[in-house]
């Protein structure tokens, strides 16, 4: 349940203030009031029906699985979408600091020496993007990178210190300790940040952080007021340090080192850099695509319910949307959900085409080795280097050839179509890394083209049912509008399918 509590009273407010702050309480109380009628009304909806949809969101780490997930949940129950916002403030803060240090490490003297040890190889960034190797690291550069580095990471020393306490808001309220470092997959010398960490699906972070307020440290603990006036939150020193951050990300120097590595912040989910004056306000709030962007890693099953209104003569659908996760240490944990699917999301991110997995090389385990089974070729390499759109494309034979979902509907999103046309446009060539692609135009349109009909005529090969419906659409799911368009249209398709199973058509 959300409360609107009350702001406590300044003896010293004037006439003017408190009748302010008088307001403030009765509009807090008056949304808080909306959104638990919103979310009372959900609940008894899907008490009354049994789920009769279930889709399965499948694909890589780092696909866009979640946000996808978060553009139903905005679409279908925005009232749990808007009572949980502010959650996510602590959240983006987290992948604000995360950028930063990325950039201090990729401009390390240290790194500097070690990557030049290392110049037949390529480096890897936390979310799978490649650093370029035989990068120059003449004695001038490195002796530059110690100045930029020892300037900045003086003068940033808050901010990187601000990590720990970010870890420990998402874990306050929750009796164990919720959250997990992951591996990063690094080998010595790689320009690789710290592990990412993650929160198990049974975390209660958002509990704590859902109303934006800090909860005195004093003895009087149930007193709560908002965020900007507590001293100890985390965006005062945001604040502090925002012309530092700001003169780190819009150093000409740094930004050169940041291309010629080939390192592309820009590309990652939790991208706020270009942001950071607006993020790092006392007053802010996140907007819908501040949440949609922001990125918190889970470990588990991700489970997301809603009711569609389906008229008066059909009554209301239920849809239960499960993600999965997809990296390739969860992907053993799929086929329990492949029984009774009404229908499978696959993503494939498709400006990944220069990047490599980052994920742990690993002997496979006798779990995964009996999932093998149900999902061949899931894992086919466990070299940390491996191409991304590679196994996206052996990720989608293996799901499109499983006999237990041969009667399944498959919907593809060719995601982060957006991030592919800049790439492109940028001169990055796809025959590089996609030998097959030959002297095809290195343009957007063909580029995209071809990897639809690559993706379309591994279906057609590898699918024992050629008449399952699939349907297969370009995306970009932080945008809201298309977004929200594509995903109205494939579930329209989806009913029409599930009621044609049912032969109510």
């Amino acid at each position: 349940m959300v409360a609107a509590k009350s702001i406590p009273q300044n003896h010293h407010e004037t006439p003017a203030q408190r009748e302010m702050r008088i307001l403030a309480e009765q509009q807090a109380k008056h949304i808080s009031d909306a959104i638990d009628e919103q979310l009372r009304v959900e609940r008894a909806e899907l008490k009354k029906n049994k789920p009769d949809v279930k889709i399965l969101l499948l694909g890589q780490s780092e696909s866009g699985k979640s946000t996808t997930l978060k553009q139903f949940q905005l679409l279908h129950t925005p009232a749990a979408f808007q009572a949980e916002r502010m959650a996510w403030r602590i959240v983006i803060y987290l992948n604000l600091v995360r950028s930063v240090r990325r950039v201090l490490d990729t401009i390390s003297a240290e790194r500097e020496e070690e990557i030049s040890e290392l110049s037949d190889t390529a480096s890897l960034l936390s979310d799978g993007q490649t650093a370029v190797s035989s990068v120059s690291t003449d004695p001038e550069t490195r002796r530059i990178a110690a100045e930029k580095y020892a300037e900045y990471s003086t003068a940033l020393a808050p901010v990187l210190e601000l990590e720990a306490r970010l870890i420990r808001n998402l874990r306050e309220d929750d009796d164990e300790d919720e959250a997990t470092r992951l591996g990063d997959g690094s080998a010595p010398g790689w320009s690789v940040p710290r592990g990412e960490y993650a929160v198990r699906t049974t975390s209660n972070w958002k509990r704590a952080l859902t109303l934006g307020r800090s909860r005195s440290k004093r003895k009087s603990a149930s007193v709560s007021v908002p965020w900007w006036e507590d001293p100890s939150d985390p965006v005062h020193t945001l604040e502090s340090c925002r012309n530092s951050m700001n003169r780190l990300w819009k150093d000409e120097w740094v930004r050169r080192r940041l291309v010629e590595k080939r390192v592309r912040l820009q590309e990652s989910s939790g991208f706020y850099l270009d942001e950071i004056e607006r993020i790092t306000a006392k007053m802010y709030a996140p907007t819908d695509e501040d949440v949609l962007k922001a990125r918190l890693k889970t470990v588990g099953v991700v489970e997301h319910s809603f009711t569609i209104n389906m008229g008066s003569i059909r009554g209301n659908s239920n849809w239960v949307i499960y993600d999965v996760g997809g990296s390739r240490s969860q992907r053993h944990a799929w086929a329990p959900f492949f029984q009774d699917v009404n229908a499978i999301i696959f993503l494939a991110p498709i400006s990944a085409f220069d990047q490599v997995l980052t994920e742990v090389r690993a002997r496979p385990s006798r779990l995964y080795l009996s999932a093998t089974a149900l999902i061949p070729n899931c894992l086919v390499s466990q070299d940390s280097r491996v191409n991304r759109l590679e196994d996206s494309l052996l990720l989608w034979r293996a799901v499109v050839s499983n006999k237990l979902l041969e009667k399944v509907p498959i919907v593809l999103f060719l995601n982060k179509c957006d991030l592919l046309r800049e790439k492109i446009e940028a001169g990055v060539q796809l025959k590089n890394h996609l030998l097959t692609y030959g002297d095809r135009p290195n343009e957007y349109e063909p580029v995209s083209k071809y990897l639809r009909n690559k993706f379309g005529l591994l279906h057609n090969q590898n699918s024992s049912n050629r008449d399952r419906e699939l349907f297969i659409h370009f995306t970009a799911v932080i945008d809201k509008a298309k977004t929200a368009q594509i995903i109205t249209s494939v579930r329209e398709a989806i009913l029409r399918i599930n009621l044609k199973t049912l032969k109510l058509m």
